[in-house]
Parts: structure tokens; C-alpha cells; sequence
């Protein structure tokens, strides 16, 4: 077989956050000041995306910075128990402002119920109503996906989803690994055992970190939102369509840390005849997690750390995937890779 690589240094890897919320929701930074605040840490790009309106801001984007478009979406349960299921869509093509779950009445809360008058829809459809089932959200995410959006599934752990609902949802393009703005509240958003559910259900989906951050609390508070969860995009260049090409294709890695502490990086990925090998920062473990029972753990000696690891997938494997841990106990998370695509 030949080798694939999957994650190369030979391309620019370019910091995002996937999630966020402005002033057009219930963000407390206007957009612009979003965009100053993230670049100022190193961000590349940031997905607006504020709750039901979808505003776009590609004015925003310069040679230095892409403004990727996109809203946030849910559905709730009508009985009470305050599940719900969050969803955000990030548009693949920046001329992309179409809203594809629009509703004349219903949906719209907060600030973004100011802009309803901006938004763009079909006004030959009729209003898309939402229904908290496995159902009325695979409807959602099938229309996010047609009409030209990256679809995440967002922190069900704050959205008191477990395995009887997340189970039954078909069709996103990623979920949220982590969300660092739900634990900064205290929430345990760290789901890669949702993730695992997910793909041993035959969903071939991505995960990806996200910030969430709403910038109620200052900035140099501990509990500030910003800066904790992010993904690397591995393009070969800063374009708002070679960003979300890479999102499509999964040339990306997640990572998390805090504003103070940029989390453990994942430099090359290549798998080669069953092997996947890893080449990372100074971390203290890596981990192979596989759709079996064959994880594998590469551990540095006490007090030291490791930059690389291989592995050999066993022929029997559907998937793999790595998480690196750095001395801190910050990760970063590869995508699952299917063997089948692998071997092909």
C-alpha cells in the first residue's frame, strides 16, 4: 500500500475557532473586536456564529485573516428536561448568506432577533419547523449539508444529551470533541467517548475543538472563554475556500490549552503498510484508540516528554485515532481514519 499522508509541515497550519458568538447573538464583542482579539493570539481565521442569524462577514477577511461564515442552530425538548441539541452551520463558499432552516416567527431570541430583517431566505419556501427528535434533527443537518454547510454537532454534555439521542443523529461533518467555553463553566465537555459512540455507529464524522466563547467574563479572568479549544487547518494556503476545502477533507487537527498555555501540536501524520506514524511537540503520551479493543499508549519516562510514536493498526480495525497529552494534560485529538480509505 502506498503511504498516505494525512497531516504534512510541508503546508501552513492555520489556527480557528469553529464556534463563536458576537453581538449579533449574545456575544458581548462586536465582530470587529473579535477579530482583533483572536489575531492578536494568533488566529488565522474565526467562525462567526451566532445564534439563528446568519449574518456574514467577509468583510472582515484580509490577507492575514479569514472570516468564515456561519450561524448556530437548535432544537429543544419540548417536555421540559432542558435537553436540546445545538448545531452550527460554517459555509463552504463565502458567497454563501442563504439561511436554509429559516422560520418567519419562530426561533430568533436576543440581539440576533434585530437582524432578522438582514437575513437571506428562500421566501418561495415554506417556514422550517423544528421537532426535537433523531428525525427533526437529521432534517436539520440534511438541509445544513445541501445547502452548502460544514455541520458540527455541538458540547452534548451541556445539552444533557447522552448516547439515546447523539446515537441517532446521521449525517453531520464533525463533532465537538471539546468545548472549552461549556468547561470553563464547570461542564465535563471533553466527549471523546460520544465520539467513540458516534463512529462505532458507522457515522464516518471529524471532531473538532471549539472556544464557544461568549466574552462575558474579562479577559484576563481564568474562567475567560477564549483561546481553549481550536483547530489546526492543514492548507496550502490562507483562503476562505482552501479553510473550509480542509474542513470538508479533514486536513485538520484539533487541540486545546488556555489563553496563557497553547496546547500540544501535531506536526505529520502518514499511515504506510497497517503503520500510523506521529511526529508532535514535547508531549507526555500518545494514545491510539481504535474501534476495537487494540488501544496503544506511547508514554514518556517520568518527568520527560516524547515528540513522536507508531503504531501498527491491525487489518482488522474500521478506524483509528490518536489523542496526544501534553505534561500539562492539555490534547490535542486526530480525526478517525478508516482503514477502508486508507487501503484503497
Amino acid at each position: 500500500a502506498m503511504k498516505k499522508t494525512l497531516l504534512t509541515s510541508s503546508m501552513g497550519y492555520y489556527r480557528a475557532n469553529l464556534h463563536c458568538h458576537s453581538t449579533v447573538s449574545d456575544g458581548k464583542k462586536t465582530p470587529e473586536e473579535l477579530k482583533e482579539f483572536y489575531k492578536s493570539h494568533g488566529y488565522s481565521a474565526v467562525a462567526f456564529t451566532d445564534h439563528e442569524a446568519f449574518i456574514t462577514h467577509t468583510v472582515l477577511t484580509d490577507e492575514k485573516f479569514v472570516a468564515l461564515n456561519g450561524y448556530e442552530l437548535d432544537a429543544n425538548d419540548p417536555s421540559g428536561s432542558g435537553k436540546t441539541c445545538h448545531i452550527c452551520f460554517v459555509a463552504l463558499d463565502p458567497e454563501n448568506d442563504l439561511d436554509v432552516c429559516y422560520h418567519r416567527t419562530k426561533y430568533f431570541w436576543g440581539n440576533s432577533a434585530g437582524y432578522r430583517g438582514k437575513v437571506h431566505f428562500d421566501e418561495s419556501a415554506p417556514d422550517f419547523e423544528r421537532v426535537y427528535s433523531h428525525e427533526g434533527v437529521n432534517r436539520m443537518i440534511a438541509k445544513g449539508r445541501e445547502g452548502g454547510f460544514f455541520v458540527t454537532y455541538n458540547h452534548p454534555t451541556w445539552s444533557l444529551e447522552s448516547y439515546p439521542e447523539y446515537s441517532g443523529y446521521k449525517g453531520m461533518n464533525a463533532m465537538e470533541i471539546t468545548n472549552y467555553g461549556c468547561q470553563v463553566e464547570g461542564y465535563d465537555d471533553d466527549n471523546g467517548h460520544a465520539y467513540d459512540d458516534i463512529l462505532r455507529g458507522g457515522e464516518r464524522i471529524f471532531c473538532v475543538a471549539t472556544d464557544d466563547n461568549h466574552n462575558h467574563i474579562p479577559d484576563d479572568d481564568p474562567r475567560s472563554d477564549s483561546f481553549g479549544g481550536y483547530v489546526m487547518i492543514n492548507a496550502p494556503r490562507l483562503g476562505y475556500r482552501e479553510l473550509t476545502d480542509a474542513l470538508e477533507n479533514g486536513r485538520f487537527y484539533a487541540s486545546t490549552g488556555t489563553s496563557k498555555h497553547t496546547g500540544p501540536e501535531i506536526r505529520s501524520l502518514d499511515f504506510e503498510d497497517g503503520k500510523v506514524y506521529i511526529t508532535t511537540s514535547a508531549v507526555r503520551n500518545i494514545a491510539l484508540i481504535t474501534c476495537s479493543r487494540a488501544c496503544r499508549l506511547a508514554e514518556a519516562s517520568f518527568g520527560e516528554t516524547i515528540n513522536a510514536a507508531s503504531f501498527d493498526v491491525g487489518a482488522k480495525e474500521k478506524w483509528f485515532r490518536i489523542v496526544v497529552t501534553d505534561k500539562d494534560g492539555y490534547k490535542a485529538y486526530t480525526n478517525a481514519y478508516f482503514l477502508d480509505e486508507l487501503n484503497k
